[in-house]
């Protein structure tokens, strides 16, 4: 077996989670760790000149700035390296390598622009630095692009060529493909590293499997303390030198990675966790970009099952290159489902006519001010219709479902309530059967606002209310957004992740849709709400 040399990138990859900002006391602290644990390279930030120098981060703007935070430190036998992710460093901001603490940089690029990057290598190298080629979604790469990309590095020379699970989805198999053609055909003086994520679980198996098939040439495996990293997180390093040590001989001081763990990166896991979840599994295993995942979830309308139907409508290079008008038209294309909602409108516009209607959020002060809800209903008596939840302590007489999610929620409850009536959009679609009412979910949207506000439930029932000819509502329980992490549904289950900025956002665009909706329905808000500042 060649030479196998550890490489620790919690310095850089770690910094995914903090924005870099360990302090320089962790800097110090885990840069002296990984040296004392005997680590063979050190990856200690990234070399970025958009960003200001800064002494409690790594992401620096030059080359020149890592002697300005590690200078002072003993690097013993480490090798010491930087990343440059391609075209977010001019190389007139890296020194000559005999001028500088570190000795080797590595570069990602994606592989529509590898000649450009190799080019770029060519420079480092000519500096004196040994060049890490990164091969960025390694699983997006074509043999025959993989083979172009060996022939631009054979040319080059460089110190070692990566293959970099960006997104987690390699399984054994697949990593073997892309291990036996770059160990076959990069020439023998080139090393061959791994960077694993770990989205599948498998970055510390996926490791293994590699170390486990020999070859003559040097072979780097990347790994960072507890896993910390972007996404799902990376191989822990401490697992990597324990399989080392056992397997093959090493004497790498684990302690020394258990004490990093324990003083520098455990409080930053508390504040900010990361690692397998089911987030990054729904990206992985639909191939494809983690924010495609994003943009869906916070749509907060869509099960599971229908978010993995979108995702596997994603196709070619298109999966792992983020295009947000694709999804969004995804996501209406998925939802707008067709259907003849005539019949059902005119049944519901006589079921309405000359009654008092109550419409019902989900919100806290349904049970904060519920005496103002009760005292209503006894006078008015009321048609009750609940928007996306049911009331434990007052009756409706219809649930309003416009979202698939909420429909799963509520499955067993709409089981138990024989004589609630659904009224559910064309989006909705039942386990069994059909509802009392079903309306076409493209009608009532709002396509011109943005992604989160165009389907807003409130909004899109006042327009079903519009449409039935409804003049006159009583609200109670739609309370507005507060944001950051505080309570805002009567359900814990129902609650958002609304940041302050967001919910703000939210708020406005309620309050003037409610604004304009006030020359067809007259709104009387029975409980507190936030939309009543201005409407």
């Amino acid at each position: 077996m060649g030479e196998i040399k550890l490489l620790d990138c919690t310095l850089r990859d770690g910094g995914y989670v903090n924005d870099w900002e360990f302090g320089h006391n962790n800097l110090v602290s885990i840069f002296e760790r990984i040296v004392g644990a005997g680590v063979d390279i050190i990856e200690v930030g990234f070399l970025d000149d958009r960003r200001p120098f800064d002494m409690n981060r790594s992401i620096m703007p030059d080359s020149a700035s890592v002697e300005r935070i590690y200078g002072k430190l003993d690097r013993k036998q480490a090798m010491v390296v930087g990343m440059i992710d391609y075209g977010t460093c001019s190389i007139e901001h890296i020194q000559p390598c005999e001028e500088s603490y570190l000795d080797g940089i590595r570069v990602i690029f994606k592989k529509h622009i590898r000649e450009q990057a190799i080019a770029y290598c060519r420079q480092l190298k000519e500096l004196g630095y040994k060049v890490f080629v990164q091969l960025v979604s390694i699983t997006s790469y074509e043999d025959d692009e993989l083979m172009d990309l060996i022939r631009l590095a054979n040319d080059l020379e460089p110190y070692a060529v990566s293959m970099v699970d960006t997104y987690g989805l390699m399984h054994q198999e697949n990593l073997m493909h892309y291990y036996k053609l770059l160990n076959q055909y990069l020439k023998p003086s080139i090393g061959l590293g791994y960077h694993s994520h770990n989205n599948f679980q498998m970055a510390y198996a996926n490791c293994i499997e590699m170390l486990s098939h020999e070859t003559e040439r040097m072979v780097l495996v990347d790994g960072t303390i507890y896993g910390m990293g972007k996404s799902a997180g990376n191989a822990p390093i401490e697992l990597l030198a324990m399989h080392l040590n056992d397997r093959f001989g090493t004497h790498y001081d684990i302690s020394q990675m258990l004490e990093a763990v324990d003083a520098n990166v455990m409080p930053i896991y508390k504040m900010t966790p990361w690692g397998y979840n089911m987030f990054f599994f729904i990206a992985a295993s639909n191939d494809c970009h983690p924010n495609y995942v994003s943009y869906l979830m916070n749509k907060r309308t869509l099960s599971v099952k229908s978010i993995n139907e979108i995702l596997s409508k994603l196709e070619g290079e298109k999966q792992l290159m983020y295009d947000q008008k694709l999804i969004e038209q995804l996501y209406l294309d998925y939802q707008n489902i067709e259907v003849n909602d005539e019949k059902d409108i005119a049944e519901l516009t006589e079921k309405f006519k000359e009654k008092n209607v109550l419409l019902l959020g989900p919100g806290l002060n349904v049970q904060k001010q519920f005496d103002r809800i009760k005292a209503y209903v006894e006078e008015k008596k009321p048609i009750v219709v609940s928007v996306n939840f049911i009331s434990g302590e007052l009756n409706s007489d219809y649930v309003f479902l416009s979202n698939s999610k909420r429909y799963v929620q509520l499955a067993t409850a709409l089981s138990q309530n024989p004589n609630l009536r659904v009224i559910a959009t064309s989006n909705v679609t039942k386990t069994d059967g059909r509802f009392d009412y079903t309306l076409q979910y493209s009608s009532l949207l709002d396509e011109a606002a943005d992604g989160v506000c165009m389907d807003n439930s409130f909004i899109m029932l006042l327009k079903v209310m519009k449409k039935i000819g409804v003049k006159s509502v009583a609200l109670g329980g739609f309370d507005g957004y507060i944001g950051d992490k505080k309570q805002n549904y009567i359900n814990a289950y129902m609650e958002y992740s609304f940041n302050k900025e967001q919910a703000e956002k939210t708020n406005q665009y309620v309050t003037d849709v409610l604004d304009d909706l006030k020359k067809d329905i007259d709104m009387n808000f029975i409980t507190d709400s936030l939309y009543t500042k201005t409407v």
